[in-house]
């Protein structure tokens, strides 16, 4: 299959069909506030598969070989920097709560779009059932740029870990409030420590703040987005900022479309910001990053 293929029978419409059908049952977790119990649940259960496919000690020696000679800790030494806004550009098919965002989705051709409006890395998102991702997806934009890539799926597992650095990505979101804490730890240390990768941390409470810190996250990303309402607020990363701790590299997620809010974020000490969906819906998804990313001092 080329890079960033559609798979077979999944063309637009066979997507919007499956989307209704995905929101249909998306109603019915909001209303008992448990979509992150049920797709935490799904994940596990398909971890569970893959594992009884492939034994662990393969997918982690050709994870370990993929990370050799790759840049170690590539994503949280870009997001360092300073100048223009660092800006995470996501590729994500759909949503539960917006289905889908974009059609017959080419990933090469919007990985090169994200890297020449001046991303500083891209996110791919790569759940299956629910955003209708997948790991070939992150391989097409692994073979497509250089960026430092980002796997934001719903990480239980250290067998995800290791998939995740096969398939060429530099850095696995880590979300606590999905890990109780000894699962957090041994995550966090087993992408940053053993493999080099970064794990971003992701929060939405001054609580799962306090445990993120606690586990020893350096990369915190700040979810804007309630996952159990799905209500966004901007103020969450506000708010959050002002009891993280120094030096901590903070990434604002979510909710994010214009430039104003990234000057503010920025004044408040984030160093990166997760846009998606603006992206995505754009007609003109480079003309629209280049935008977000033009330097603050112009």
């Amino acid at each position: 299959m080329r890079d960033g293929a559609r798979r077979p029978g999944t063309a637009a419409g066979v997507e919007t069909v499956r989307l209704f059908v995905v929101i249909g049952r998306w109603n019915n977790l909001t209303s008992a506030r448990n979509f992150l119990e049920r797709i935490v649940a799904a994940r596990r259960e398909s971890v569970a598969r893959a594992a009884g496919a492939r034994p662990l000690a393969e997918v982690r020696e050709r994870a370990r070989a993929a990370r050799r000679d790759a840049e170690p800790h590539a994503l949280s030494r870009r997001l360092a920097r300073g100048g223009a806004p660092n800006v995470i550009a996501e590729i994500k098919r759909a949503s539960p709560s917006k289905g889908v965002l974009r059609g017959d989705v080419d990933v090469v051709g919007l990985a090169r779009s994200y890297e020449r409006g001046g991303a500083a890395a891209i996110s791919v998102l790569t759940e299956e059932e629910f955003f209708r991702g997948s790991l070939d997806d992150l391989r097409a934009a692994r073979r497509a740029v250089a960026l430092p890539l980002l796997r934001k799926d719903f990480v239980v597992s250290e067998w995800q870990v290791y998939e995740s650095a096969e398939a060429g990505a530099d850095a696995v979101l880590l979300i606590v409030a999905a890990l109780d804490d000894a699962t957090l730890a041994r995550l966090l240390r087993l992408a940053e420590d053993e493999l080099r990768m970064d794990a971003l941390v992701e929060v939405h409470t001054a609580g799962e703040l306090r445990r993120a810190q606690s586990a020893g996250a350096r990369l915190v990303g700040v979810n804007n987005r309630d996952l159990n309402t799905f209500e966004v607020s901007v103020e969450t990363s506000f708010a959050l900022a002002r009891v993280a701790e120094p030096g901590a590299l903070l990434v604002s997620e979510s909710g994010l479309a214009a430039r104003e809010q990234l000057e503010r974020l920025a004044a408040a000490g984030f160093k990166g910001f997760l846009v998606g969906e603006t992206l995505m819906r754009s007609d003109d998804p480079e003309a629209a990053l280049r935008e977000l990313s033009t330097p603050l001092d112009r």
